[in-house]
């Protein structure tokens, strides 16, 4: 009892489980705030039985936007179950995913890329880490949703940053839900020095600062060329054949590698003549060897036809850097002639009729697409994601069709 004693004493009160009869305990957080280790300390205090709500044998699912993901924050992180379980300490059965404690009790990890692995189990309780995130949100929570049936008051506790997902909006409106809303000040005793300093000066009152460090539900800009109801419409979980795939790269400015993003996106074309964007790989804060190097494995995951480069910052640079990282890389160059918005208008457009899906959800390039309005982000960052998505529609179904114009240089 000690375990749960502790935790009761130490725990903020928004991260202890609401009173009275709820289903879903929806926990919205920013950045290290502390809804990891709320989501750890409620499983295994659950699973050891120091706090009612599990019986013996009780059967526990782990979902996250990945297995890595599960198993490096969820179960491994220094917030996640085996960091907190001072006393009877589950064992982690690795090459069957799951946890088993002294009680009996087991948790399996799961996956938001792999729905049909939740088809068939059974469990009292869950956990789910970033639904904000998840790859194929729906259809991952709805066969969650059919397991979880065991015990008396099966419930699940949902951790993430709120992202106005439609998904996340229903559960805010469902009457079984809970809501606790907790901030990354609120956490500051347990962050580094100066970390809240230096990211609220960057980031305080921005939408972006409202969402990942005060754990608001920001809707949609109405000035925006995309709705996320939308792109939901527009998510597949299979696609047929692609006779033509592209990885577009917009690289960071000259001298800002360490503050920025490269938009690193992979976008097919199917036989009907509708583009499906298949991966976001854009990676932050890279040098150029880096972020050339993503852009290669890529390119080689998927085959892809050709490189679409903007040149605009970086000039001859940028195709320099890829040949360096990979010779073979065919590189079409391109350069905005354009502002950007009046660029994204017609890949909008393209959205609105359907002639594009996405093979799954890509949350922080969905992200910067509903929050792109006339005067770019709200935050005043470049959309260098979105930028590398129009890049990449623009080749596949704005300019010219049939065989890639892959410049040789």
């Amino acid at each position: 009892m000690a375990h749960a004693h502790d935790w009761s004493l130490t725990a903020r009160p928004e991260q202890l489980p609401p009173r009275g009869a709820w289903r879903t305990w929806l926990m919205m957080g920013g950045r290290g705030s502390g809804k990891t280790r709320a989501g750890a300390e409620w499983v295994h205090a659950l699973a050891t039985g120091d706090m009612p709500g599990l019986g013996r044998d009780g059967r526990i699912a782990l979902v996250a936007e990945t297995f890595g993901d599960a198993r490096e924050v969820m179960i491994d992180g220094i917030s996640g179950i085996l960091g907190v379980a001072r006393a009877e300490r589950p064992s982690f059965e690795a090459t069957r995913r799951r946890l088993v404690w002294p009680s009996g009790a087991v948790a399996q990890m799961f996956s938001s890329e792999d729905p049909e692995s939740l088809r068939g189990p059974q469990f009292d309780l869950a956990w789910c880490d970033e639904l904000g995130k998840w790859r194929h949100a729906r259809e991952t929570w709805d066969m969650l949703q059919f397991g979880l049936r065991l015990g008396t008051s099966p419930r699940q506790l949902v951790t993430t940053t709120p992202r106005a997902t439609p998904l996340m909006l229903a559960l805010v409106k469902d009457k079984a839900t809970r809501v606790t809303r907790i901030r990354t000040e609120d956490n500051a005793a347990n962050l580094a020095a100066g970390f809240l300093e230096t990211i609220r000066a960057r980031y305080g009152g921005t939408r972006l600062g409202r969402q990942e460090l005060d754990g608001e539900l920001i809707a949609d800009r109405e000035d925006g060329l995309w709705r996320r109801e939308q792109i939901e419409a527009l998510v597949v979980r299979t696609h047929g054949p692609l006779h033509r795939i592209v990885v577009a790269v917009d690289p960071p400015a000259s001298g800002e590698a360490k503050h920025s993003c490269c938009g690193i996106v992979a976008v097919g074309l199917d036989a009907e003549g509708r583009a499906v964007v298949l991966a976001d790989g854009s990676v932050e804060g890279a040098s150029p060897s880096h972020w050339a190097g993503a852009v290669s494995r890529l390119y080689r995951r998927f085959d892809a036809d050709c490189v679409v480069a903007e040149i605009n910052q970086g000039g001859d640079m940028v195709t320099s850097v890829l040949r360096t990282v990979d010779p073979t890389l065919p590189v079409r160059q391109v350069r905005a002639t354009r502002g950007k918005w009046l660029r994204a208008e017609p890949v909008a457009a393209l959205y609105e009729q359907g002639r594009v899906a996405h093979a799954g959800h890509f949350a922080a390039l969905e992200d910067q697409m509903c929050d792109f309005g006339p005067d770019g982000l709200s935050s005043g960052r470049s959309p260098d994601r979105l930028d590398a998505l129009v890049w990449a529609l623009t080749e596949l179904m704005l300019g010219r069709r049939g065989e890639p114009q892959v410049r040789h240089l």
